[in-house]
């Protein structure tokens, strides 16, 4: 037989020469940890400038002033009515209530257990959410009954010139 032939390639007795045996088994569960909570801290140390803008934003909320927003004439709503109304964007729903001659309350129109719609009872005196019967006080916005636990976000109203505008939206406090 020629000794060529059947002489191995490399001094190993195998083809696997190549490969660090000690290494072959580096990611195993606690190196799968390792970089699972590498990544997770990565992550949060990338979101910190968003959490710092979005803080900043909470942080000025009560100092906003929004352009003045005409909501209804004086003469346009009786005492006992409400009026819907967007504010402080065009996406966001708003009620003026009219409780007395000179009294006019406003709060953002969304129950704060789910976001439904909240609707004024004027017979009751209440402010309503149908989806799971939550009422509100009309006086204070605070829940009375339901699973809503906030007070509804109250909108800051300037009577001028016989007309009511939305101002602000007011800061909740807790």
């Amino acid at each position: 037989m020629n000794d060529k032939n059947n002489k191995v390639p490399f001094a190993e007795d195998n083809y696997t020469h190549n490969i660090n045996r000690n290494m072959e088994r580096k990611l195993d569960r606690r190196g799968f940890m390792k970089t699972l909570v590498g990544a997770a801290g990565l992550f949060a140390v990338s979101s910190l400038p968003w959490g710092a803008v979005a803080a900043k934003e909470l942080m000025g909320l009560d100092d906003k002033e929004y352009p003045h927003k005409k909501i209804v004439d004086v003469s346009k709503i009786a005492v006992g009515e409400a009026v819907d109304f967007k504010f402080p964007a065009e996406h966001d729903s708003a009620i003026l209530i009219r409780l007395s001659e000179k009294k006019f309350v406003a709060y953002q129109n969304a129950c704060t257990h789910l976001r439904c719609p909240v609707f004024w009872e004027k017979d009751a005196g209440n402010m309503i959410c149908p989806c799971h019967h939550g009422v509100f006080d009309a006086q204070t916005g605070v829940p009375t009954a339901g699973p809503p636990r906030r007070p509804l976000p109250g909108i800051e109203i300037k009577v001028e010139g016989g007309t009511v505008y939305a101002v602000r939206v007011k800061r909740y406090e807790a």
